[in-house]
């Protein structure tokens, strides 16, 4: 059974338009993304900026509430979790954001960003909240010392560190880690990545990895989902992503910089992503596909496995990469 499964995942956003709130429309931020994360194991959702990815991030942890569609995490449905269940659930999942800078309280020492979960909760008691902390500040690679301290006295790196070790005071089975490197610094990002490596052996972590960044992604991951405007393009092994069979997902590793220079063997992907509030009819990334044919216009692609939890939804897969 796995750790996380979600189906049919659905979320919308209203925008009022006209005289009290007349011709309302939506914005289509995630439409029916279905996936699971087994235990022990790391899923990568990869896309461009407005494909959803952050949505569904937080969706999983109730920050947001889905339109429909379930979320079952170890057995239970939490879509509907109220009260002291949904606080229960809470300490199971945690989240790393993206911006060290505004994750944290800037008028919160650390001590008191690492012990306030446990607070809650009414894990242990004060003294013993205070050793858990320096214990995870240790963990992350920071001294002890840095419990006295507030935000603003770390580097970018370092308050990110404290926002990995923030999420790992409740002891949870899944993280979902929502672009966790992509504010850093380029010489950061690689001490960040094996950070993260290493707290998920030490502490037998679950991980959902968001990103745009398809390098960094399969580098960490086990499956990939690739997302495009709310919909999955391609669910597949991180082994299998150079065998891609969905221009989208092909796209996004030609925009990956190449070690030698000037080399370019595809024409990297024109034009920006559609709005949100009216999608492309048929598969949403006909407007931008090179290989479009007129059924890409007209009828949506079903997700389809082509190879063993490899699937894609792409009218011509075969027909462009073969099978």
């Amino acid at each position: 059974m796995p750790l996380l499964e979600i189906k049919n995942l659905v979320k919308r956003f209203p925008i009022k338009r006209g005289l009290w709130g007349r011709g309302q429309e939506y914005v289509h931020a995630v439409s029916g993304v279905s996936f699971s994360i087994e235990e022990g194991k790391t899923l990568g959702l990869v896309g461009e900026s407005g494909s959803g990815k952050s949505t569904l991030g937080r969706m999983l942890l109730r920050l947001l509430n889905p339109d429909a569609g379930e979320i079952i995490f170890e057995g239970e449905k939490i879509s509907t979790l109220k009260s002291v269940s949904l606080k229960n659930f809470r300490k199971k999942i945690q989240m790393i954001f993206q911006d060290p800078y505004s994750s944290l309280n800037p008028r919160m020492t650390v001590a008191a960003i690492l012990t306030e979960g446990p607070a809650i909760h009414r894990i242990g008691d004060k003294s013993s909240r205070l050793q858990k902390a320096a214990e995870l500040l240790q963990a992350v690679g920071l001294s002890p010392e840095a419990l006295l301290k507030y935000p603003h006295e770390f580097s970018g790196g370092q308050r990110q560190r404290i926002g990995v070790a923030r999420a790992l005071s409740l002891l949870p089975k899944l993280i979902v880690c929502d672009e966790p490197v992509s504010a850093l610094d380029v010489s950061i990002q690689a001490q960040m990545i094996n950070l993260l490596q290493e707290l998920k052996e030490k502490f037998k972590l679950t991980y959902l990895f968001i990103s745009h960044d398809l390098k960094v992604v399969s580098y960490l991951s086990d499956q990939i989902v690739v997302l495009y405007l709310g919909k999955i393009m391609e669910y597949l092994p991180a082994d299998r992503l150079m065998e891609t069979r969905h221009p989208y997902t092909q796209a996004l590793l030609e925009a990956v910089p190449l070690p030698i220079p000037g080399k370019k063997t595809h024409e990297i992907l024109a034009g920006e992503i559609p709005s949100t509030l009216k999608l492309p009819s048929g598969c949403v990334f006909h407007t931008r596909c090179p290989y479009v044919q007129e059924v890409c216009k007209q009828k949506i692609p079903v997700l389809r496995e082509l190879h063993p939890n490899h699937q894609v939804a792409c009218h011509l897969a075969e027909e462009i990469f073969g099978k």
